[in-house]
């Protein structure tokens, strides 16, 4: 399959879609955890979709990625906010995109610094395959393969709306 920026689908709809995957699951109390900066944004829109009352948290794992040596610091580092006692609470961090695990790996990292979570799951919106580690999302609404080389990148648009964006290399 080819994807063309035409093709791509509509990433407010995948919101609602991912909301209504996790929806079932609020008895739990979870808490949300946004990477930046795709994740954070998809975290806050969640919290409105359900209706959460409590501040969501937002993560950069840049300090904490094993290639941080190789590739620097990135110039965008925002600081980490959480608010709410990670200590046993049900987690669920947002992302993006899941591509080879370690972005995730890297969050679940720092967010054991902050306490031990009762448990951790990940929603994305998509999923793109390539693991380098045993990183599986709990909820995802779309299944993708790229060519080698494209990068799926979600964008925040003038009018607050998020939207994807395909970029060859």
């Amino acid at each position: 399959m080819s994807l063309s920026p035409s093709s791509l689908p509509d990433a407010e709809a995948q919101c609602r879609q991912l909301a209504e995957l996790i929806r079932p699951h609020l008895h739990r109390k979870p808490a949300l955890v946004g990477i930046f900066s795709g994740g954070a944004w998809i975290a806050e829109r969640l919290r409105e979709l359900l209706d959460l009352p409590e501040e969501i948290g937002l993560i950069d794992v840049s300090f904490y990625r094993d290639d941080f040596a190789e590739k620097g610091l990135h110039p965008q580092v925002r600081p980490t906010v959480i608010s709410f006692d990670v200590e046993g609470r049900h987690l669920i961090l947002v992302d993006d995109v899941l591509y080879t695990g370690r972005t995730t790996r890297a969050a679940i990292n720092e967010l054991f610094d902050y306490g031990r979570p009762a448990s951790v799951e990940l929603a994305v919106l998509a999923d793109r395959a390539g693991r380098d580690l045993p990183v599986a999302p709990t909820y995802c609404v779309w299944d993708v393969a790229l060519h080698h080389g494209d990068t799926l990148v979600l964008a925040k648009q003038d009018d607050g709306q998020l939207a994807w964006r395909l970029e060859n290399a």
